[in-house]
């Protein structure tokens, strides 16, 4: 069984045009029927940073949650941000973009890896205090654009420190689509059978030729736990001027039925939200 969490706010944080509120409850309500494990619905950070997701509360208040048992995922980048979004009953995870590369978390979250490793620490004990989880995002943990220091050594020790913390939910994320398979097979198969508590997810970005082969990769290293966007839509704004596009939903799903592997999802709701993508990706840029 694979774990599938769809990430709407991931594909349209980076879309210039304000997307009307009601637009994106009606794509996410339908996105509710399909049977995803996680909806990655929206984020409580400045709206000067990410001026698409200033209605995130607005959005959660209009979705109809009895559509399905899917559980809501909320990206936060310090303290506050958690404190808002903790107080929301509805919302199940906590997603922190903790960036491995010095310069990319300053350009994404302001602050210096140190400084966000307290932050994780805070937040872990709100997260635990409140009885939520607290997803953290190891940015640019296949490759570093910036010319800071990378190996996957790295990426493996501060994964180890994040555990250390108490972290048992780590999503491995190729911020700027550098990843190969080479180094997803090397990552997954270090880091699962040791880290043995942690729930691992693949946060992939990928052109849509490679994506089909980091899938397989990530696959067979033992992640049974990916992030997808509908058609591939999205990239993270503060990565690069050109984005390099998600995992793609129906990618994944050829995967697991060219390899016999049950999703769990309702097939007709999800052409349906295959189809209802476009009312917001044909007409906001």
């Amino acid at each position: 069984m694979i774990k599938i969490t769809e990430c709407p706010r991931d594909a349209m944080q980076g879309i210039k045009q304000i997307i009307p509120s009601e637009l994106k409850v009606k794509y996410i309500n339908q996105l509710l029927k399909v049977g995803f494990d996680t909806i990655d619905f929206g984020s409580f950070v400045s709206p000067k940073a990410i001026p698409q997701m200033h209605d995130t509360a607005e959005v959660l208040d209009s979705l109809d949650l009895s559509a399905g048992n899917s559980k809501l995922l909320a990206i936060i980048a310090n303290k506050r941000g958690a404190e808002d979004a903790l107080q929301f009953e509805e919302i199940s995870f906590l997603g922190f973009p903790f960036s491995i590369s010095e310069t990319f978390q300053q350009r994404n979250t302001n602050s210096s890896m140190q400084e966000s490793l307290q932050r994780v620490s805070e937040i872990q004990k709100l997260c635990t205090r409140s009885k939520k989880k607290l997803l953290v995002y190891i940015s640019m943990a296949f490759g570093n654009p910036y010319g800071d220091a990378w190996n996957t050594e790295i990426t493996i020790d501060w994964c180890r420190k994040l555990h250390n913390l108490g972290i048992k939910n780590l999503a491995l994320a190729d911020t700027t689509g550098s990843s190969t398979p080479e180094s997803i097979t090397e990552l997954f198969s270090s880091l699962i059978p040791e880290l043995k508590t942690v729930e691992f997810r693949a946060h992939l970005h990928s052109t849509k030729a490679k994506a089909q082969e980091k899938i397989n990769a990530a696959y067979q290293s033992g992640c049974r736990n990916f992030d997808v966007a509908i058609h591939g839509f999205g990239g993270c704004p503060m990565a690069a001027d050109e984005l390099t596009g998600n995992l793609p939903t129906e990618d994944l799903e050829a995967f697991a039925l060219k390899n016999n592997i049950n999703l769990g999802l309702n097939t007709v709701e999800l052409n349906k939200s295959y189809e209802s993508s476009w009312e917001i990706f044909n007409n906001y840029h």
